[in-house]
């Protein structure tokens, strides 16, 4: 079997992969991207985001009055990431490069290449702690006009013209196998080309197997994502003594095809992945009523204002709140021996704050529809969120507590909620939501989100009680745990070069996105700030692409 020759493979045709191939083939490259999902998967999960990007003192914050720094971006990223291990040397210094980025020339290069924002910023994983602990202590969430697949335009775009010119090659539906290994250098890889397959972006496909391949490179990029599509091996990987035990039964928040298969096969090929118990799992997760992918679950964005509480009923305590604190409140959690917690809310909560993560999910945003944008702004809640009250087996919509209380018990079959228990809650939140003074930590940071001018817009409600009659009906909301993003990942110095278990290049291997934890290996350490994940990918794709063949 003859093997193709080029100077560069990318293993990965997602965000980070395009992205490395692109920069690569500028350089007078000779590119090929293999990827083991056809054509119609080519983006990879970031296609499903929301296209939210962390930028720091960008004109977006400071046009709504929001003061930002670098240094107070560091301040954060610190405090969230918590390193404390020796490998986490690359990972800060990857963390460093990144805020740079951030507030430097990230901003300017998208924009060149097209992209736009939108004109209220996010505030995401606000944290609930102390100021210099985790969570952003700003608003930094910059949702791309046209979410996902508008972040991605630019680089598919350019990468499909390399393509028609003959400087780059797309290797659909090949699965990598195997990385060659001559004489201590990564030289190419070796894999099967599996049978095509028409099914939808994002749906299962089959891994029958035609052919063998082999590609030969003068370099080889790893892109090729993270674990959070394969729950066996997120269970593995599970830190038991840092969040309990792994759960039973979650949703997925990205398709089947990331499977983290190349971790293993790259450490096989001698190099080093490290934190591999570091992951990011959302705790709002709900089943799709109309799925895509196995067990397709889609997230809750909330707002601050949801009544939160574990399976038994019992309110979470701070910093596990709505939109605050994913880890924290993970562990919360994970102690109680359940999969799943509730959000009771009423339809002015969720008409306001309830936002569905994913460009499918957002068509006014991802179709840069403004005339559907207009209709967040009506008294009724966005057409998904509808859907999901009107299909999703996870929603319950009642008029009285009490019966929708006998609702929840039904959806969840296990008859945990008694009413007495969580009226009582209730009723005690609902008194300080009446008192502007009170000591409810959540009602304390509903006052001080609605300082901001986006959440007091269209993100937070004004506190009012749960139970008034003239807010409902009441909603349920059964959450799952949601798998999403891998922290951890292939060690890589600051050029994107794989480094073997003595912290020495690898000569020939480079990793990014997610496969090399966003860089470094893990450069957002235990938690991440949101906006973070695309951000890490464009970054490390771009240096690994820019460095390659060099």
């Amino acid at each position: 079997m003859p093997a193709s020759q080029f100077d560069v493979a990318v293993i990965g045709g997602g965000l980070a992969g395009l992205v490395a191939a692109t920069e690569a083939a500028e350089r007078g490259l000779k590119v090929c991207v293999l990827d083991q999902e056809g054509e119609q998967n080519l983006g990879g999960q970031a296609f499903w985001s929301l296209g939210g990007l962390f930028f720091i003192d960008s004109p977006e914050q400071r046009r709504l009055g929001i003061r930002d720094s670098q240094a107070l971006a560091r301040q954060d990223w610190l405090g969230s990431a918590a390193f404390d291990r020796a490998e986490d040397y690359w990972p800060r210094l990857w963390a460093d490069a990144y805020l740079e980025f951030a507030a430097g020339e990230k901003r300017r290069w998208l924009h060149d290449l097209g992209m736009r924002w939108f004109p209220v910023v996010g505030w995401a994983e606000r944290g609930g702690s102390l100021a210099n602990g985790h969570g952003n202590s700003v608003p930094r969430f910059h949702i791309t006009w046209g979410t996902g697949p508008g972040v991605l335009e630019p680089f598919v775009r350019k990468a499909r013209a390399m393509a028609e010119e003959g400087r780059l090659s797309f290797l659909f539906r090949h699965r990598v196998d195997s990385l060659t290994v001559t004489n201590g250098v990564v030289t190419g890889a070796r894999g099967a080309v599996l049978k095509p397959d028409a099914a939808v972006r994002g749906a299962a496909t089959n891994r029958e197997v035609e052919q063998e391949f082999e590609v030969e490179a003068g370099a080889v990029v790893v892109a090729s994502g993270g674990i959070g599509g394969n729950h066996d091996l997120v269970r593995r990987s599970w830190p038991v003594e840092r969040l309990g035990p792994p759960p039973r039964t979650m949703v997925s928040g990205v398709p089947q095809h990331v499977d983290g298969r190349m971790l293993e096969i790259t450490r096989s090929a001698g190099g080093d992945v490290i934190n591999g118990d570091r992951m990011w799992h959302y705790t709002e997760g709900v089943k799709n009523w109309d799925p895509i992918w196995p067990q397709h679950g889609i997230r809750i964005l909330p707002g601050p204002s949801s009544f939160w509480c574990d399976a038994d009923g019992n309110r979470l305590a701070p910093p596990a709140m709505p939109g605050f604190d994913t880890m924290a409140t993970l562990k919360a959690i994970r102690a109680t021996g359940h999969d799943y917690s509730w959000f009771i809310l009423n339809k002015a909560i969720i008409k306001r704050e309830f936002a569905l993560s994913g460009s499918e999910q957002n068509p006014d945003l991802t179709d840069k529809n403004i005339r559907l944008l207009l209709k967040r702004l009506s008294k009724e809640p966005p057409g998904p969120v509808q859907a999901f009250m009107d299909k999703g087996e996870d929603f319950a919509v009642r008029d009285t507590l009490e019966d929708l209380v006998v609702a929840m018990n039904e959806i969840s079959g296990e008859g945990r909620l008694g009413i007495h228990h969580l009226r009582e809650q209730i009723e005690a939140r609902d008194r300080d939501a009446e008192n502007k003074f009170g000591k409810d930590v959540q009602m304390t940071a509903i006052r001080g989100a609605r300082n901001y001018l986006g959440d007091r817009l269209m993100r937070t409600v004004k506190p009012h009680r749960l139970l008034d009659p003239a807010m409902g009906p009441l909603i349920g909301v059964r959450l799952h745990i949601l798998t999403r993003k891998t922290l951890g990942g292939i060690h890589t110095d600051l050029s994107g070069r794989v480094l073997d278990w003595r912290g020495e290049p690898l000569p020939g291997l480079y990793a990014a996105g997610e496969a090399a934890g966003f860089g470094g290996g893990g450069m957002h350490g235990y938690n991440a700030l949101e906006g973070t994940f695309l951000g890490g990918c464009l970054f490390s794709g771009r240096i690994a692409g820019r460095a390659v063949g060099s």
